[in-house]
């Protein structure tokens, strides 16, 4: 059933499955914390974070990640405000001032689901919360001698972080 149909002025068209899927990621129900192994924040699935899809991610960033989640993933990565505001960019008082249910915006949901999922990587492949959560601030020889932690700042350096945690995953020595 691939019906094309047309927008208003004509000039884009989309399959109906793509339609489909469009609407799916604009009406996704509001999240719900699940908890279990691998989940951080709130979501649209029971799935471990790492293996959300992007549709679902997009969906959690849309709807903004509550102080209250937030908090759950400040507690369960044993970091501080003064940690977390560097990482993500933003005044301390920013991460401070949300209360409970309220919701920060967009962008920088945004950050904190990608930190997140550095984080429910980590957790999964070294099967311990206690044992990445002291790796990620040890000095690395394959990131120059200086921790994970210090790369988490930025876009690429959560993709070297991520990278490197998929090679440890793997047995490549890191």
């Amino acid at each position: 059933m691939e019906k094309i149909l047309k927008t208003a002025d004509k000039r884009k068209s989309y399959s109906l499955d793509e339609k489909m899927v469009a609407a799916q990621v604009s009406d996704a129900p509001a999240p719900v914390y699940l908890g279990g192994r691998g989940n951080y924040l709130p979501f649209h699935t029971s799935k471990p974070q790492s293996k959300m899809t992007a549709f679902e991610k997009i969906g959690l960033i849309r709807d903004g990640i509550s102080k209250k989640d937030f908090e759950g993933f400040k507690q369960k990565a044993g970091l501080d405000y003064d940690q977390l505001a560097a990482t993500l960019s933003v005044a301390r008082a920013t991460l401070i001032n949300k209360k409970g249910t309220e919701k920060f915006n967009q962008t920088l949901s945004e950050k904190i689901v990608s930190l997140a999922d550095i984080y429910a990587y980590g957790y999964e492949v070294f099967e311990d919360t206690e044992r990445f959560n002291n790796w990620i601030f040890r000095p690395n020889q394959a990131l120059g001698g200086l921790p994970p932690f210090d790369f988490l700042d930025n876009q690429y350096g959560r993709e070297e972080v991520k990278d490197l945690i998929g090679r440890i995953d793997y047995g490549v020595y890191s």
